[in-house]
């Protein structure tokens, strides 16, 4: 447990276990905690490594617009911070689209991808364009919890104690930090970068997931080399609906890498 400074903001990490690197990193409204079923798998044979991201569980956001170029910054220091030459990079969903973007700013500190869930774009198509905007507009006038409620009964259909863990991850955040992440998030765009990821790359996709499902063959299309699975009885957070499924699935590819 500990915290480091980057672009003005706390970053809080865990580390565990001994090896080849391993980092996670969440989705948005999440925290590092997210990923506890693979830290307890991965850190038997690895050097796990789980962070917040800035404005998310024990990471501080500082004051004014988030801009979205620094959250791989922010994993770039990290890695600097740990003194970590190269890793290879686990995100879901935003720590997906993170770990993509820090492939292509800093490709010589990510051995490999694994993207769970991970959308490369909010303007995909005529639907995102419509609903990413909606989107922004609306959670400044719903309630934070109402929208954590919503989240949480959402994504935890297949998997009940989910809820918890939701509800728990949105009590880490203010509405005004959530708002403002979120728009930065949502400006997040990486179509013109596919093509420059170098590393060997994994994409796991939930074959409940209708959050992001529209842009996972495309993604796999355009990342030269990277293989597409779908993990069965999973919706959006993956890694916690069928952990044994994906622990399977990025053993096997961390075993061939």
């Amino acid at each position: 447990m500990a915290t480091f400074q980057s672009n003005g903001a706390d970053i809080y990490y865990e580390e565990k276990g001994s090896g080849p690197a391993l980092i996670f990193t969440h989705g948005h409204s999440m925290y590092h905690k997210q990923w506890a079923p693979q830290v307890d798998y991965f850190s038997r044979s690895h050097r796990t490594i789980v962070w917040d991201v800035r404005g998310h569980g024990n990471s501080s956001l500082p004051d004014g617009a988030v801009d979205p170029e620094l959250f791989s910054k922010d994993l770039a220091a990290l890695m600097e911070t740990l003194q970590l030459p190269s890793a290879v990079l686990c995100g879901l969903s935003m720590g997906g689209h993170i770990s993509l973007q820090t492939a292509v700013r800093y490709p010589e500190r990510v051995r490999a991808l694994v993207l769970i869930g991970t959308p490369f774009t909010n303007a995909f198509n005529w639907f995102e364009r419509t609903t990413a905007p909606f989107s922004r507009f609306s959670t400044r006038l719903i309630p934070l919890r109402t929208t954590a409620k919503l989240t949480a009964t959402a994504l935890s259909k297949l998997t009940p104690s989910n809820h918890a863990f939701i509800m728990e991850a949105f009590g880490k955040m203010t509405h005004r930090n959530f708002v403002r992440h979120w728009a930065g998030n949502l400006r997040m765009d990486s179509r013109a970068d596919l093509e420059k990821i170098q590393c060997p790359t994994l994409i796991l996709h939930g074959d409940k997931d209708n959050m992001v499902g529209r842009q996972q063959a495309e993604l796999a299309a355009r990342i030269p080399g990277a293989v597409l699975h779908t993990i069965p009885n999973a919706h959006h957070l993956t890694n916690l609906d069928n952990p044994d499924e994906v622990n399977r699935w990025i053993e096997a590819f961390l075993n061939g890498i």
